[in-house]
């Protein structure tokens, strides 16, 4: 009984660092420019947040299952191949049946293959863990991720287009924010939103010591 209730307690800090504790935006700052970027809409915000998922995912999954075969030389690499497979085939998925979001993304589902999340979690716990650990981290931080973005998104959208999920939600009258569908107003909203979860989480970074 001890041994399972330590494993399920396992699973489930995984779970809750990725998504909350080590949120990849709000407490690492990692993959900030494709938050600003495609986080004008919902329905963008939502589809990169489900891609960058499933890249981490399938990588980790991947990582996990070959990591004691990986020279260390070549991890880098290695890391780099398999991530850009799964990546390429979350670009052709969404070129052929969901052409438009494909267009509203443009390059920034290729460069799912830079961004830092994903390497960052084949290095520090893929390439540590066995798989199934590997897929619940992969899947907290890909969950932290689209989280940060959707909720950045459905502010941004409501003050600039009046409208969420592209269902008009304001009134014909209401004056729309075009600050908020250019970068500046993403920076704003992220900030915000960075600064009240870190509250939440009573996460606070102590000031460097100088000698």
């Amino acid at each position: 009984m001890k041994l399972i209730r330590v494993k399920y307690t396992k699973w489930f800090n995984i779970l809750r660092d990725g998504i909350s504790r080590n949120n990849p935006i709000v407490v690492a700052v990692l993959g900030i420019c494709s938050a600003l970027a495609v986080s004008n809409k919902v329905e963008n915000a939502i589809a990169m947040g489900l891609g960058v998922t499933f890249v981490i995912m399938a990588s980790s999954l991947t990582i996990s299952l070959i990591r004691n075969i990986i020279p260390q030389k070549v991890r880098m690499v290695t890391y780099m191949v398999v991530i850009s497979t799964f990546t390429i085939s979350v670009q052709a998925f969404l070129q052929a049946y969901f052409m438009p979001i494909a267009d509203a993304l443009g390059a920034y589902v290729g460069l799912i293959i830079t961004n830092c999340i994903v390497m960052g979690r084949q290095e520090a716990f893929a390439a540590k863990n066995p798989v199934k650990y590997s897929l619940i981290d992969g899947f907290a931080s890909g969950m932290g991720y689209t989280f940060v973005l959707v909720t950045v998104a459905a502010i941004r959208e409501i003050l600039a287009f009046g409208t969420l999920l592209n269902m008009q939600v304001m009134s014909a009258s209401w004056e729309r924010w075009v600050v908020m569908a250019m970068a500046p107003g993403g920076f704003f909203v992220l900030a915000l939103l960075i600064w009240g979860v870190r509250e939440l989480i009573h996460y606070y970074e102590k000031p460097e010591q100088t000698l």
